[in-house]
């Protein structure tokens, strides 16, 4: 068993999912991928990763600015989504790359003190992303999401699946401008039938590069938790992320998917796990200590994130299993211990005395 536990972190460490069968991958080879958004930690890993592989000749990177582990293959074009008629321009390069493939990968993994351009970045972003692949004619499109869009609820089945409807918090700009976005995609796909749409919503992604709310919680030696709730959370290893992404661009799988880990944990467990305090509070009291740390700028997860510190919001990886087979390497608990060893070895690094 231990031995056949180390094969498969072997191979989540290279990136390639866990699964009994494989089609035949559907990009013919030598073709060329897109990607938007090659600065967060999801880009940055397909791009090392698609430098690899000798299935894309070319990697198109749009974003402000090029990934640092850009190669030879690599060719950055610098856009901002957020800029009027941009989709234009995304389609003129698209075009004269001969682009097969876009992943539309620029949203951002946790809330921003900058909600105007976060919205323009998202919202409009994907409106002009979008304007541009059905202009262009592209024959595939991979969106990242994120299972927090199903909104965390007192009377959410145990196991969210893709058909369930998005509950999230539209009065969160964080989480509306993601709905809008998935809006914009689903009506897309219905228009381009040709077109092969996937879209992927991760878990909370953890490991050594990626972060998010839970993630920044972590980072006080005493976590605020609401008094009376301990939901629990759902985490998927970055490993596991980039190789479903993977799948998704190399096969072709239209549809959503929820790209999940095995396992739960109580949200008081992995204050725990991760070494820190839990300090129950009365939520009127939580909403202030995290309206407060948000504005003053010392937190990044303000009070309407609160629902999340009281109920759950986990998926079901069962479609992602039968249609891609796509199975994560890494539980939830095994994806906490590696950021928790992650972070422990970045302050052993530290020089003395820093943060």
């Amino acid at each position: 068993m231990a031995a056949s536990r180390g094969r498969a972190k072997g191979r989540a460490r290279e990136l390639a999912p866990a699964a009994a069968s494989r089609p035949a991958p559907s990009p013919r080879a030598g073709s060329v991928v897109a990607l938007t958004g090659v600065n967060t930690f999801l880009g940055q890993s397909l791009v090392a990763l698609l430098e690899r592989s000798p299935r894309w000749r070319r990697i198109v990177a749009i974003d402000l600015k090029n990934a640092e582990v850009s190669g030879p293959k690599t060719r950055f074009y610098r856009v901002d989504l957020a800029q009027p008629a941009v989709d234009a321009q995304i389609a003129e390069i698209l075009h004269a790359e001969k682009v097969d493939t876009v992943v539309h990968g620029a949203f951002l993994a946790m809330p921003s003190h900058a909600a105007a351009r976060a919205h323009e970045l998202e919202s409009v972003g994907t409106m002009h992303v979008l304007g541009a692949c059905e202009e262009s004619g592209v024959r595939k499109l991979v969106v990242w999401s994120q299972t927090l869009l199903y909104g965390a609820r007192s009377d959410n089945p145990m196991y969210i699946d893709e058909s369930h409807a998005l509950g999230g918090n539209r009065q969160w700009s964080f989480v509306a401008d993601k709905l809008d976005a998935e809006e914009q995609v689903a009506a897309h796909a219905a228009r381009q039938r040709g077109q092969v749409v996937t879209v992927l919503r991760t878990a909370l992604t953890v490991g050594p590069s990626a972060g998010n709310m839970v993630t920044d919680m972590l980072r006080f030696r005493a976590v605020p938790t609401v008094l009376g709730f301990d939901p629990l959370v759902q985490l998927v290893h970055e490993l596991d992320v980039v190789a479903a992404f993977r799948t998704a661009v190399d096969e072709d799988h239209p549809g959503v998917f929820n790209v999940v880990a095995p396992g739960v944990l109580p949200l008081s467990s992995i204050v725990r796990l991760a070494g820190r305090l839990d300090v129950p509070m009365p939520q009127v009291a939580a909403a202030k200590l995290l309206k407060l740390l948000f504005f003053s700028r010392v937190g990044r997860v303000p009070e309407q994130a609160l629902e999340y510190l009281r109920y759950p919001f986990v998926a079901s990886g069962e479609r992602a299993a039968a249609e891609m087979g796509f199975r994560a390497c890494y539980t939830t608990r095994e994806a906490l211990a590696d950021f928790v060893r992650a972070r422990r070895q970045r302050r052993a690094a530290a020089p003395e005395g820093s943060a």
